[in-house]
């Protein structure tokens, strides 16, 4: 597709997603049961990422004025942008000395932590869970929806990695996490049948609620912004790279530089930041990789948008960022495991292509992937990628989580009958 047909297709496509924005609009869910609030419940505010835009939406739908966290870090600028007129309300160990630094190890209380909020006072109650946000307790006539953007990763399938990671095997300290882990599980199990309504943030997700917690879930993506007037979609596409994702170690972004390591020819652009920088920039061994750390949106927007492609070989539960890549016209290559079969339209498949799935975490599997597509980067259009995204808007999400509210009012009054 020329870049003239590019340019028209979205020009073309921009102004009826524009125009559906504007009438569907941010609003609350109408008041239920004698007019109550939402109480709104989310594992903890480190940062302003993925689950926390999720939050931020999920207060703006409900009209909820109070969120409940374990803990929160977020700036005041963050909350004066994202969350005006509402009240967070943390646990007593967000307290703590300097807790922002060793908050994920106190994962052993946050069982506790969550079953100490009082929200008996609202009509209803919304979680926002990747662990713990689920167990709050409620009344029997209380209606909960459950938005699952995962079971707690590292009590269950992931376990062996996470403690592989902290090199902790069958010594004191790996049989005394291996056992907090444990009871983890089955406090985790036990609460799995709270909510009324479970929804999950992609099918690999709802996989995993089905496989735990023998529960079926609907999936609702999460919402990704998406500009509707097309201004971030670029067409034109500069000869680089990029990864973009918090530097953690189950992002696998160490295979990424290995494979680019091998592939001096390339340019890599590395975006983002977080526990594994600095050992990250210590791997990488040629000129042709380059950390840009984290980014403003507007930088962060023109980094990606005028990438060639966005890899990713991780496992994401859903990933934000590989669908927002996909919003500004760039095709993704990423490992074919979780919310990535979700985003990605791969080559092959009955629909225009917005990208390759790779299907091994190796360093040969990710070379092998650079270089299919390149192979065949002209059927990919930026276009398609950017209408790829619109299936992610705000709007359908707002959608679908009036409707789920919906149902859990209904299935808890059914209860009170």
């Amino acid at each position: 597709m020329s870049d003239a047909a590019v340019d028209d297709t979205v020009s073309t496509l921009a102004p009826g997603l524009a125009e559906a924005t504007q009438a569907a609009g941010p609003r609350a869910v109408p008041a239920r049961s004698g007019g109550g609030s939402i109480g709104i419940v989310h594992d903890w505010c480190p940062s302003f990422r993925g689950g926390e835009r999720v939050l931020a939406e999920l207060c703006k739908i409900t009209g909820g004025a109070d969120v409940y966290t374990l803990f929160d870090f977020l700036p005041a600028e963050v909350k004066d942008e994202f969350f005006p007129d509402v009240a967070f309300h943390t646990s007593i160990a967000d307290r703590l000395p300097l807790v922002h630094k060793y908050y994920r190890s106190l994962f052993f209380l946050c069982p506790f932590l969550i079953e100490q909020f009082d929200l008996t006072r609202h009509d209803a109650v919304v979680t926002s869970s990747a662990a713990f946000a689920r167990g709050v307790l409620t009344r029997p006539d209380q209606p909960h929806l459950c938005y699952v953007h995962s079971p707690v990763r590292y009590a269950w399938d992931e376990q062996f990695s996470y403690l592989s990671e902290g090199r902790l095997g069958y010594g004191p300290k790996g049989l005394l996490f291996r056992h907090m882990l444990h009871n983890l599980r089955i406090w985790d199990t036990r609460t799995a049948h709270g909510p009324d309504v479970m929804l999950a943030n992609s099918c690999y997700v709802r996989d995993r609620i089905r496989r735990i917690y023998g529960r079926e879930a609907q999936v609702v993506h999460p919402p990704v912004p998406i500009d509707p007037s097309g201004s971030e979609y670029v067409p034109n596409k500069d000869d680089y790279y990029v990864t973009a994702s918090f530097l953690a170690p189950y992002k696998r972004t160490d295979l990424v530089i290995r494979a680019f390591n091998e592939m001096p020819s390339r340019r890599l652009l590395v975006v983002g930041d977080g526990q594994q920088a600095r050992s990250l920039r210590s791997l990488a061994t040629g000129a042709n990789i380059e950390f840009a750390g984290y980014l403003p949106r507007r930088d962060y927007v023109a980094a990606v948008g005028r990438a060639r492609a966005l890899l990713f070989a991780g496992c994401e539960d859903f990933g934000i960022a590989m669908a927002e890549a996909q919003a500004y016209g760039t095709p993704v290559i990423a490992f074919g495991r979780g919310g990535a079969r979700d985003i990605v339209q791969p080559l092959g498949s009955a629909c225009e292509p917005t990208g390759l799935l790779f299907h091994r975490q190796t360093v040969e599997a990710v070379r092998a992937a650079v270089e299919q597509f390149e192979s065949h980067e002209r059927e990919i259009s930026p276009a398609a990628c950017w209408l790829n995204a619109t299936r992610f808007s705000p709007e359908r999400f707002r959608l679908q989580i009036d409707q789920a509210l919906g149902e859990a009012f209904e299935r808890a009054g059914a209860l009170r009958r």
